[in-house]
């Protein structure tokens, strides 16, 4: 599925992530440059952010400018004498950057969101967006984000951003704006956002491009390879190594969001009229924005071109089941199917019928 080339030098596990207590996420360094290269990304970062996080912003904007990104900062540090060093680092460190300061008369929002068209606007903030749980939000569009903007949590720890997150709405509506990130700012969380399946922040957009495509290559079974590593750690998903992908390529497909994997699944032929959906892996980056429904209608799709009539899946996962009954499965074990269900005892298995008469 991925035609971008998969370097393995460019895929790394890092040491540790203190952010949530995690493992550091792998980066896909190779992918997202070749998406990204030559595309604006503006990167907006007030006062006291700045300064408590100097260095970190710093190497995270020379990261970008590597990778062939057109960078622009803007901050709104006063300009006095205490600063001045300060504004002497970014002019030596960032030269390949554009920095515009925002003076203090100005609204620091409104300024920055009023800039010519850019593909991304980062907002370096204290926190990212979280529902009224305090759980983060990791993608959203802007219909969703005006359905339930009153029920987010404390963002950013400046309230003034609420009333600015309409103004969002209204700039990527209007086509002004792509994608617009909002990170808590630390260490690599520009690259760790930009660079990574999951993310580290919230994502605002409407045009999430999605794709399922079969597996192709060396390199794609690498990669996938490593999304069902990072999957199965859920506990859900049973363990297919490299060799397994590499026996049974032509079963496997992937789940693009922008070019970039985001979920894979794996057709399991098992009869004339069966195939089973299994190794079905969905990035909780995503969640809320139907890559679930996405990817498994599109299975459907492709098992009725393949001639198949009725799918099974077996699953403990609850969003999983929720998904399958939304989209028509019943949960069903036929005695048809018994010599399967034996191997997966005590594991629900959904059923759906009739592929040739399916609609979603």
């Amino acid at each position: 599925m991925i035609v971008l080339p998969f370097i393995a030098n460019h895929l790394f596990a890092l040491d540790r992530w203190k952010d949530n207590h995690s493992v550091m996420p792998r980066l896909y360094i190779e992918e997202y440059t070749r998406i990204l290269t030559g595309k604006h990304v503006s990167i907006a970062c007030r006062e006291g952010i700045l300064r408590d996080h100097f260095a970190d912003i710093i190497n995270d904007i020379k990261f970008l400018a590597r990778q062939g990104m057109v960078t622009t900062l803007f901050h709104n540090m006063a300009n006095r004498f205490a600063n001045q060093k300060h504004f002497r680092t970014l002019a030596e460190r960032l030269p390949e950057t554009r920095i515009v300061r925002v003076g203090s008369e100005k609204d620091f929002y409104t300024e920055v969101l009023e800039q010519d068209p850019v593909y991304k606007l980062i907002f370096l903030e204290r926190k990212y967006l979280t529902d009224a749980k305090g759980r983060r939000i990791n993608a959203v569009d802007t219909r969703r984000v005006r359905a339930v903007w009153h029920s987010y949590g404390d963002l950013i720890a400046n309230a003034s951003f609420r009333s600015t997150l309409e103004k969002i709405c209204q700039r990527i509506d209007a086509g002004h704006l792509k994608r617009v990130h909002i990170l808590p700012v630390r260490k690599n969380t520009i690259k760790h956002e930009l660079f990574t399946v999951e993310g580290t922040g919230t994502l605002i957009a409407n045009d999430f491009q999605e794709t399922f495509l079969p597996i192709v290559s060396e390199e794609d079974e690498q990669l996938l390879a490593g999304i069902l590593h990072l999957y199965k750690a859920k506990g859900y998903l049973k363990p297919r190594d490299r060799a397994y992908i590499a026996a049974h390529r032509d079963n496997f497909y992937m789940t693009q969001i922008d070019g970039i994997a985001v979920g894979c699944a794996e057709l399991i032929p098992i009869d004339d009229q069966t195939a089973e959906l299994g190794a079905l892996a969905l990035s909780t980056r995503f969640r809320g924005q139907r890559v679930g429904v996405f990817t498994v209608s599109a299975f459907i799709a492709e098992a009725r071109r393949r001639g198949y009539q009725q799918i099974i899946s077996l699953t403990k996962n609850p969003r999983l089941q929720a998904l399958y009954k939304n989209l028509g499965f019943v949960q069903r074990s036929p005695q048809r199917y018994a010599q399967r269900q034996a191997r997966s005892a005590g594991t629900p298995m959904f059923l759906l019928n009739n592929l040739s008469e399916y609609t979603a």
